[in-house]
C-alpha cells in the first residue's frame, strides 16, 4: 500500500503559509496527495499552491483562516465537506519568548488557541471521519520543549507538552480504528518562528529533514525527534533531576531572548 493509499487522497496541513507547513506541503504534494492549505497569509499559500499544481498535477484547496479565533472551524469545514482528508497535519503554532509577567495577555490566550485548542477541535472533526473509514493518519507537531519546563517560553513549553501526550494517547486509543498518531517533536529549526517568538536560533535545522522524518515515521513509532543532537538532548534530560533542568534552561534561555 503507498502512502497516498493509506493516508490520502487528501491531506489538511495548519500552518502552511510558512517554514515547517510548506515543506509538509511539498512533500505530500510530490507523494500525489491533493492538499487543503490553511493559514492567514493568502498570498502566500497561492504562491504555493500554483507552484505545486504546475509541478505535481494536483489539486489544492485554500482557507484563509486565524486557528486563534473561535469560528475558524466552519471554514474548514466548508472546505473539506465534498473531499475525503486522510491526513491531518497540526503543525501551526507560535510562541512568546520573555517573562511571563511581561506578555500581553491576550497573546498568551492566543498562544493557547492556536497551539492546543485548535488541535484538538481538528483531530476530534477529522479523526472520527477516519475513524469512520479505518484508515487515517494524524501528526501533531510538537518539540523538544515538550520535554523540559522553559523559563521565558512558559506557556509555549506547556503548550508543546499537552501536543505530545494528546498525541501518544489518541495513538493508543485510536489505533484499532486504523488511524496513525505521531508526535513530530523538532528542535530549533530554520524558520521564522524565532524572529516572531523573540529568540535567537540555535542549532537550527533545516524543515527538510524535519518533515522527512515525519511522514517516515507516520504509523510505525508514537514519537518522532529529529536530529541526534536533539535526540540526545531529551535522552539527557531523562536522567537529569527536573528542578536542575528548569535551572538549565532558564539560564540558557535568558540569554537568547532577544525581547
Amino acid at each position: 500500500m503507498t502512502f497516498r493509499d493509506r493516508y490520502g487522497p487528501w491531506a489538511l496541513v495548519t500552518g502552511a503559509s510558512a517554514g515547517i507547513g510548506t515543506e509538509f506541503a511539498r512533500q505530500l504534494s510530490e507523494m500525489g496527495l491533493n492538499l487543503v492549505l490553511v493559514a492567514r497569509r493568502r498570498q502566500r499559500m497561492e504562491d504555493l499552491a500554483r507552484e505545486l499544481e504546475n509541478r505535481h498535477k494536483i489539486q489544492l484547496r485554500i482557507v484563509t483562516a486565524d486557528l486563534s479565533q473561535p469560528d475558524f472551524l466552519p471554514l474548514i469545514l466548508s472546505a473539506t465537506e465534498s473531499i475525503d482528508v486522510g491526513l491531518l497535519i497540526n503543525n501551526a503554532g507560535f510562541g512568546v519568548a520573555s517573562r511571563f509577567l511581561e506578555h500581553d495577555l491576550e497573546k498568551e490566550l492566543a498562544l493557547l488557541d492556536v497551539n492546543c485548542r485548535a488541535p484538538v477541535i481538528l483531530s476530534h472533526v477529522f479523526g472520527r471521519q477516519m475513524a469512520q473509514r479505518k484508515r487515517g493518519g494524524i501528526i501533531f507537531v510538537s518539540s523538544v520543549s515538550a520535554y523540559i519546563a522553559t523559563p521565558f517560553e512558559a506557556s509555549y513549553a506547556a503548550s508543546k507538552v499537552y501536543e505530545l501526550f494528546l498525541a501518544e494517547s489518541l495513538g493508543y486509543e485510536l489505533k484499532k480504528d486504523g488511524v496513525d498518531v505521531l508526535a513530530l517533536c523538532p528542535g530549533s529549526t530554520d524558520t521564522e518562528f524565532h524572529e516572531i517568538a523573540g529568540s535567537s536560533a540555535v542549532a537550527a535545522m533545516s524543515v527538510q529533514p524535519v518533515v522527512e522524518l515525519g511522514l517516515k515515521k507516520l504509523g510505525k513509532k508514537p514519537v518522532a525527534i529529529p536530529g541526534w543532537h536533539n535526540r540526545l538532548l531529551v535522552y539527557a534530560l531523562k536522567l537529569t533531576p527536573r528542578r536542575m533542568q528548569t535551572l538549565l534552561a532558564g539560564r540558557v534561555m535568558g540569554n537568547l531572548v532577544t525581547r
